[in-house]
C-alpha cells in the first residue's frame, strides 16, 4: 500500500517538473512566439503549393511581416512602462487574431488537405486554394465569434455545493463568485454596470472577488470599476487580490474595493451565521505577492486561519488554483479561485494545464476539500472568447442534514 504522504510528495514533484518546464519556456516565448505565430501561417496559406499570382504572393507576405513587425511593438508599447491603450488594444488583437489563425492554419491545415486527397478532389494546386480559403473563413468566423463572446454579459452557471461539514442552518447559503474582470485598454464601464445587475438579480448571501479586476491602476480603471459598488449581498462582498494587480498598484485596488464597500479578505477571515450554525469565509493573497516586494503582502492561510474554530467549515478565496495543495492540506472545505479563465482561447487550455491543477469547473481534492474553479468574468489581453466560455457563477452550498431553510 503507498503511503499517502509518498503519493501528495510524488503529485508535487510532478507539479513542481511541470512548473519550471513552464517557467523555461515562458522564459522565450516573447521571442519565438511572434515569429511561429506569424511565419507559419504565412507559408502553409501561401507557399505550399498554390502557386498564388505573384501580386497575391507578395500582398500576402506583406501582411503578415507587418502583423509580425507590429503585434510585439505595439504589445511592448501597450504593457511596458508606457502603457499606452491604443498600443494595447493593437498589440493584444493581433496576438489574439494571429494565435487563432496559427492554430486552424495548422490543424485544419493539415486534416483538410489529407481528406481532400483521399477523397481525390481535385489537383494539388486546388486543394492548396481550398484549404486556404477554407482556414481563412473559419479564422474569420472565430475571431467574430470570440469578440462577441468576450464582450457580452457572461452567462450565469448554478450549481449546488455539497459541503459536509456545513450546518443546517446554512442549508442553501447563495455564493456569487466573480473574478478575473480585467478592467483595461478596451473601456467596459457598462459591461461592468450590466454585470452587477445580473449579480444583483442573483440574491446573494455572500458576493466573492477573486482577483484580477484590472489592467492598470486603481486610479486608471476607477470609472470601470465603479460599478461594483452598487452589488448587493445580504451578508458580505468579499474581494482577494490577483496576481495582475500585482504587476501595478495592488495596495490601491485593496483601498479602492475597501472605499466601494467590499471587504478586503488579505490573509484574514469573517463569521458568516445563520440558523445557529456557523461558516468561515476566509481570504489569501495571490500565491505572487510575496514576490513582489510590496510590504505587508503574501500568501499566508494560517493567518487567514488565526483564531477561527477549526471544527467549523471552511470557504476559502485563493486567486490561483494551484493554491488548494495548501489548502488541502489545512483541511478547507470549499476553495473558490479564477486565473485560468478556462484557457480563453482554444486550444490555450494545454499550457493552462501545465501550470495549474484545475481548468474550470468543480473537482476533488482530499476527502474534504474541493475546489471550485471559475472560467473568469471578463478576458485578458485579446478581446476573444473562443470555446471558453465566460461566467458569473452561483454556488448553492449544501449540508447533508436535515435541513428548514428555504
Amino acid at each position: 500500500m503507498t503511503d499517502a504522504s509518498e503519493t501528495r510528495s510524488a503529485g508535487g514533484a510532478t507539479r513542481a517538473t511541470q512548473e519550471s518546464r513552464l517557467h523555461r519556456l515562458m522564459r522565450y516565448l516573447p521571442l519565438i512566439a511572434p515569429v511561429l505565430l506569424w511565419t507559419v501561417p504565412c507559408l502553409l496559406l501561401l507557399y505550399t503549393g498554390q502557386h498564388w499570382p505573384l501580386p497575391v504572393t507578395l500582398a500576402g507576405t506583406a501582411l503578415f511581416l507587418l502583423g509580425l513587425i507590429t503585434m510585439p511593438l505595439a504589445m511592448a508599447r501597450g504593457h511596458g512602462r508606457r502603457q499606452q491603450d491604443w498600443a494595447a488594444i493593437v498589440g493584444d488583437t493581433l496576438l489574439g487574431a494571429s494565435w487563432v489563425l496559427f492554430t486552424w492554419s495548422v490543424l485544419l491545415g493539415v486534416l483538410l488537405r489529407l481528406a481532400l486527397t483521399v477523397a481525390g478532389v481535385g489537383e494539388g494546386q486546388d486543394r492548396a486554394r481550398i484549404v486556404t480559403w477554407a482556414v481563412l473563413g473559419v479564422t474569420a468566423v472565430l475571431l467574430a465569434w470570440g469578440y462577441t463572446e468576450a464582450r457580452r454579459v457572461p452567462r450565469v452557471r448554478r450549481l449546488d455545493v455539497r459541503l459536509p461539514r456545513l450546518g443546517a442552518g446554512l442549508d442553501g447559503t447563495r455564493v456569487v463568485l466573480i473574478t478575473d474582470t480585467h478592467y483595461g485598454p478596451l473601456d467596459r464601464a457598462r459591461w461592468s454596470a450590466r454585470v452587477c445587475e445580473t449579480v444583483n438579480t442573483l440574491e446573494a448571501d455572500v458576493v466573492c472577488h477573486t482577483g484580477d479586476i484590472a489592467d492598470g491602476t486603481a486610479e486608471r480603471r476607477r470609472a470601470q470599476a465603479a460599478p461594483l459598488a452598487t452589488v448587493r449581498a445580504t451578508r458580505a462582498r468579499v474581494y482577494v487580490t490577483g496576481n495582475h494587480e500585482y504587476y501595478t498598484e495592488a495596495q490601491g485596488w485593496v483601498d479602492l474595493m475597501n472605499e466601494l464597500g467590499w471587504e478586503p479578505l488579505r490573509n484574514r477571515h469573517l463569521l458568516l451565521e445563520r440558523g445557529g450554525d456557523t461558516l468561515v469565509v476566509a481570504g489569501v493573497d495571490d500565491v505572487t505577492a510575496e514576490s513582489s516586494g510590496l510590504a505587508g503582502h503574501r500568501a499566508h492561510l494560517a493567518g487567514a486561519l488565526n483564531g477561527a474554530d477549526p471544527d467549523l467549515p471552511v470557504l476559502l478565496l485563493a486567486h490561483q488554483p494551484k493554491f488548494i495543495d495548501r489548502a488541502a492540506a489545512a483541511g478547507i472545505d470549499l476553495q473558490l479561485s479564477g486565473h485560468t479563465h478556462g484557457g480563453q482561447i482554444w486550444p490555450f487550455h494545454h499550457l493552462v494545464r501545465l501550470d495549474q491543477p484545475a481548468l474550470a469547473g468543480l473537482s476533488h481534492h482530499s476527502p474534504r476539500t474541493l475546489l471550485y474553479t471559475s472560467r473568469g468574468t471578463g478576458f485578458w489581453g485579446p478581446p476573444f472568447r473562443v470555446f471558453a466560455p465566460s461566467e458569473i457563477t452561483l454556488l448553492v452550498l449544501r449540508s447533508p442534514q436535515q435541513s428548514t431553510s428555504p
